[in-house]
């Protein structure tokens, strides 16, 4: 599949710092966004900081080659991946300069069969590095979705992604603010990372909130098991499919938007 003749709708997510559940949201969503009918595939693009395969469940599992130019990505439940972990052991840090990076991204993007996908997220490394600006300069159009914290610190931070987006003709769908809240089981909320800050960037950036994911230990546990919670917590996938349609009307409203009217989101399967 090449990303640049292809309907594939590509979905960035990115953060300002790391820490603030970024990968987990991707997974999440990606298997959200397949459980309404969506064809969807994850690169998982923080090279140095990969997670996205403990995430899945597909530790220790390898893609496999077709020839020296072709690699098939691993899939787990319907839902298709490539990662950097996916070559070495978990625990081995990768130690590669900036050109080395951008030439394992062109790979993944260009080499992996990805076959027809209505959407592909790319799990970004957190900040305005290499990789970021290379994949808004090579996919220009693409949209980026911003996840933080309520912290200041995280919200500020993440604006600056924003900011080089527009630079590179990304557009922004919008924020997702995780950690919201920790709710007891008395049903008190607690928010321990503060209020209002991300409201003030979606206000800044002229974006909307897309949706606030509570601090939960069921997602903990679940993503450290490999086990992603939207498959097996209730609750969890309500709210990934509630973020997953707010996505979906996202693209819509930016693709109605331009001067010259794009494709819209696509429809399941198609």
């Amino acid at each position: 599949m090449s990303l640049s003749e292809s309907d594939t709708k590509v979905l960035a997510v990115g953060s300002g710092k790391g820490g603030v559940g970024k990968s987990t949201v991707s997974v999440n969503l990606a298997f959200a966004l397949h459980g309404l009918g969506y064809r969807v595939g994850i690169l998982d693009a923080d090279v140095y900081g990969f997670s996205v395969p403990r995430l899945m469940g597909l530790v220790g599992e390898q893609p496999r080659a077709v020839d020296e130019h072709t690699i098939l990505p691993l899939e787990r439940d319907g839902v298709k991946m490539i990662s950097t972990g996916s070559f070495v052991d978990d625990d081995v840090p990768i130690i590669w300069r900036g050109p080395l990076l951008v030439k394992v991204l062109d790979q993944f993007l260009g080499d992996v069969r990805w076959g027809s996908l209505d959407f592909l997220l790319l799990d970004l490394p957190p900040g305005t590095g290499d990789i970021p600006l290379s994949v808004m300069q090579r996919i220009p159009h693409s949209f980026l979705l911003l996840v933080t914290t309520p912290q200041a610190s995280a919200s500020h931070v993440a604006g600056r992604v924003a900011r080089m987006a527009v630079e590179a003709g990304v557009r922004t769908l919008g924020v997702l603010e995780n950690m919201s809240y920790f709710q007891c089981e008395h049903g008190e909320r607690y928010y321990i990372f503060g209020q209002g800050e991300t409201e003030r960037l979606a206000r800044e950036l002229e974006v909307p909130v897309l949706g606030k994911i509570p601090l939960r230990i069921d997602v903990r546990e679940k993503s450290d098991q490999g086990d992603p919670p939207v498959l097996t917590v209730p609750e969890v996938a309500r709210e990934f499919e509630e973020i997953a349609i707010a996505v979906l009307d996202g693209i819509r409203l930016l693709e109605a938007s331009k001067e010259e009217p794009g494709p819209e989101a696509p429809e399941p399967g198609h």
